[in-house]
């Protein structure tokens, strides 16, 4: 498919994170797995012991023309707690750090804006830790990661809204 980008977000378990963009009209599909770190190949008990550098991430692939990189931004934002350093509900680590990996200028630039908007307005009301930096090698999760919930037929919670409404 000739018109379609790739945008990667970390924001705690990747299962929920998977869930909601896969629900979001435009992205073609959200895959669970692991960037960030310093390990060829990790798997899922590596990326857990927290010495491999990885961050558990989706990566989503999506048609610019239905759906747009500001769009993808504001659903990240609002499905996770981006003011916790390394934690999202119950899981803590490293691997559960809330990042934007941008894959061009353009995503980083729109991130950074958006991040520095969100921090002006105190939505949160503490600072966003949220960290923007270069993607890098992606690898995929297991698969009995991808589509977690789907497969398992229940409502995702896996860190989902931040204590939020749900998306």
């Amino acid at each position: 498919m000739a018109n379609q980008k790739t945008a990667t977000f970390a924001g705690g378990c990747f299962w929920g994170i998977e869930a909601a963009f896969n629900q979001l009209e435009g992205v073609i599909d959200a895959v669970s797995g692991y960037m960030g770190g310093h390990v060829k190949d990790p798997t899922y008990r590596q990326v857990c012991s927290g010495r491999t550098g990885h961050a558990e991430v989706v990566e989503v692939t999506y048609d610019p023309s239905r759906v747009s990189y500001d769009q993808l931004l504001e659903l990240f934002w609002s499905i996770h707690d981006p003011t916790t350093l390394n934690r999202q509900g119950p899981d803590v680590g490293t691997q559960y750090r809330s990042a934007i990996f941008y894959h061009d200028d353009e995503q980083r630039a729109a991130a950074i804006e958006s991040k520095r908007e969100l921090d002006d307005a105190g939505t949160f009301g503490r600072p966003i830790v949220t960290e923007i930096v270069a993607a890098d090698e992606f690898y995929r999760a297991e698969e009995y990661h991808q589509r977690y919930y789907e497969r398992l037929g229940i409502e995702p919670h896996c860190g989902i809204g931040g204590g939020r409404e749900r998306w």
